[in-house]
């Protein structure tokens, strides 16, 4: 499968699905997210694996020659043929630099100088990991470093959950004009300050301006499902496709696959009522 400039190739993986990834629950398992910093950051597709022990994740500059499915790389000059390596040992992550020309850094920190490989680095959930450094300012995307964050055995935030059954229900309401004319008309006609504070317990807020979430409002509803004024979140679309959400930090690609059966949601939905 061919894949655009500075964009990661990640073959047999899908941000919404990885058949590569274990029925086990302990299987350790990492997702490769875009760190999102500034207009220029490289955005790459979501990459899941899942990493038992004695499996390596090689990292590197795409080729046509090489073609592994544990092998992830990324269009950029800027990253070696075979840049850095990613492990697990007793379900814990590590990753080391395999002689880059351009620097491996977690967290800021180069591991290694220049054609020399690194000893060990244990990983943990949230750690930036850069490859290389911009070229020439990064102008064009083929010379721009990749910098990304990894979470480490965050499998359940992908599944379906209270929580975000309940955003999705609240939404419908919302943008049901007789359901939301309803509400708003019992909260109009209820002066007690009682019935007024159990309506506004109801009434969601936009975590970025602190106004309600009302009808008649251009409205966006993140993956994780936390919920903002499309006015306010506006200027965080600036690295389409790519999304971080300001409230929890989970990154969400916004051209991910919707292609969800309405059966499907109602036999998920069954399950957490």
């Amino acid at each position: 499968m061919a894949a655009s400039e500075g964009s990661a190739v990640a073959p047999m993986t899908t941000s919404t699905s990885s058949p590569l990834r274990s029925t086990s629950a302990m299987t350790p398992h990492i997702r490769i997210v875009p760190h999102l910093e500034s207009t220029r950051s490289l955005v790459f597709g979501v990459i899941e694996r899942d990493v038992p022990d004695n499996t390596l994740l090689k990292i590197g500059r795409f080729t046509d020659k090489i073609f592994l499915p544990n092998r992830i790389t990324f269009k950029s000059k800027v990253v070696s043929r075979g840049h850095a390596e990613i492990w697990t040992e007793q379900g814990k992550f590590y990753i080391r630099d395999t002689k880059s020309s351009s620097g491996t850094f977690l967290n800021h920190i180069r591991l290694s100088p220049p054609n020399a490989e690194s000893r060990p680095f244990q990983l943990k959930d949230g750690d930036v990991v850069q490859l290389g450094v911009d070229y020439q300012g990064g102008t064009e995307e083929i010379y721009r470093c990749v910098k990304m964050r990894l979470e480490l055995n965050r499998s359940w935030q992908q599944q379906m959950n209270p929580y975000s059954l309940n955003t999705f229900q609240s939404l419908r309401n919302l943008t049901t004009p007789p359901n939301n004319v309803t509400v708003l008309d019992t909260a109009m006609a209820n002066g007690s300050s009682t019935a007024e504070n159990d309506h506004n317990a109801a009434i969601e807020d936009c975590c970025i301006c602190l106004y309600a979430i009302a009808p008649f409002q251009a409205l966006f509803v993140a993956p994780c499902s936390h919920t903002f004024h499309y006015k306010c979140c506006r200027p965080l679309l600036q690295n389409h496709p790519g999304f971080l959400c300001p409230l929890c930090r989970t990154y969400a690609d916004l051209e991910a696959s919707v292609a969800v059966e309405a059966s499907e949601v109602i036999i998920k939905k069954k399950i957490f009522l």
